[in-house]
């Protein structure tokens, strides 16, 4: 299972927008507190784009707590990180994968990273930029992971139209 998780997120849109994706990813989202927003607040319904109730998600009191309730192999993004990305194997489907996002203004606590330097990745960037928006990120780790994995059960086409939509459309 992959999983997500917000280490003490501030931006409620941010947080929105990665329940979506959780949601349409079969993912599952953790959410590690102080929270900077209230999860009843409008902007984070807005962002969710009323995703929200099909969405997994936990929230714990703090790191601890997080930790002791989650078993599995654990991946910190940051910006620190010397490993890239792509340079791990997501591919175990039977394997708990957590990956670990900081809070938009701080990121991962130092003494939280080093102990866990060897699971610190990070997706390059150019040196214009400190890094990629965080929910851009997330998107970006998930489908590597899916990717890996052969992208579980998602659909390969638009249940909506159908799978010939293109091909049947008379416009």
């Amino acid at each position: 299972m992959i999983n997500i998780v917000m280490y003490e997120p501030e931006i409620p849109a941010n947080t929105g927008n990665i329940m979506r994706t959780v949601a349409g990813t079969n993912t599952k989202l953790h959410l590690i507190k102080p929270l900077g927003f209230s999860l009843d607040d409008k902007y984070i319904k807005r962002c969710g784009a009323n995703y929200i109730d099909k969405c997994e998600y936990y929230i714990y009191d703090n790191y601890e707590d997080f930790k002791n309730k989650n078993k599995g192999t654990y991946y910190f993004l940051t910006r620190y990180g010397n490993k890239n990305y792509t340079q791990f194997d997501y591919s175990n489907k039977d394997e708990n994968i957590y990956f670990i996002f900081g809070k938009e203004s701080s990121g991962i606590p130092l003494d939280i990273l080093k102990d866990n330097f060897e699971h610190c990745l990070r997706i390059p960037t150019s040196d214009k930029i400190r890094a990629l928006n965080v929910s851009n990120t997330v998107a970006i780790m998930i489908y590597e992971a899916l990717r890996q994995q052969d992208f579980n059960d998602l659909l390969g086409y638009d249940v909506f139209k159908g799978k010939d939509h293109i091909l049947n459309d008379k416009n």
